[in-house]
C-alpha cells in the first residue's frame, strides 16, 4: 500500500505519547494551532495563533484522545469549558517537566478534513452572524441596565 493512501500516524503517535508521558508521571501539554477551522478553546487565552493546553488526567474530564479530533472538558480562568481540537491542528505533544516530546509534521491525509473543516467553519460563522443580529434587534427593544454598584441611600 502507497503511503499517501494511508491513515495519518498523527492519533496513534499523540496517544503514545500521552501513555508514556503519563506512566512516567509527567504532565502532558499540547500545543494547538488555534487559529484554525473546527479548533474550539477558549479565545482569551490564545496567544500568537497557538494555545497550549494541559490534558493530564487530573486536569481534564472526559478525554477522549479520537483518530479524529481531541475531545475534553476542563476549567479555565476556573469557568468550565468544553474543547474540541481537530487533529490536524495539533502541532506537538511535551512534558511540561523535561519538555520531552515530539513535534508533528504536516500529513497529507488532513488537507481533505481540513478543507471540509473550513467550509464547514465559514456556514457556521454565516449563522452565528446572523444570530447575532436578531439578537442585536431584540436587545434594542429593553430598557438599560443602569451602570456602576448599586447603593442604598438614607432618607429622613
Amino acid at each position: 500500500m502507497d503511503i499517501a493512501n494511508m491513515t495519518p500516524r498523527r492519533p496513534y503517535m499523540l496517544r503514545a505519547y500521552y501513555d508514556w508521558l503519563v506512566d512516567n508521571d509527567l504532565t502532558p501539554h499540547l500545543v494547538v494551532a488555534a487559529m484554525l477551522p473546527g479548533v474550539r478553546v477558549p479565545e482569551e487565552f490564545i496567544q500568537d495563533g497557538q494555545i497550549i493546553l494541559n490534558i493530564a488526567p487530573r486536569a481534564v474530564g472526559n478525554l477522549e484522545l479520537g483518530n479524529e479530533a481531541i475531545t475534553f472538558n476542563a476549567r479555565f480562568g476556573g469557568r468550565p469549558h468544553s474543547v474540541i481540537v481537530p487533529l490536524y491542528a495539533v502541532q506537538a505533544i511535551y512534558a511540561r517537566e523535561n519538555g520531552a516530546g515530539t513535534m508533528f509534521e504536516p500529513e497529507e491525509g488532513y488537507m481533505d478534513e481540513f478543507d471540509e473543516g473550513f467550509i464547514e467553519e465559514e456556514e457556521t460563522a454565516s449563522l452565528a452572524e446572523a444570530s447575532a443580529e436578531h439578537s442585536d434587534a431584540d436587545s434594542d427593544s429593553k430598557p438599560p441596565r443602569p451602570k456602576g454598584r448599586p447603593s442604598l441611600r438614607v432618607v429622613k
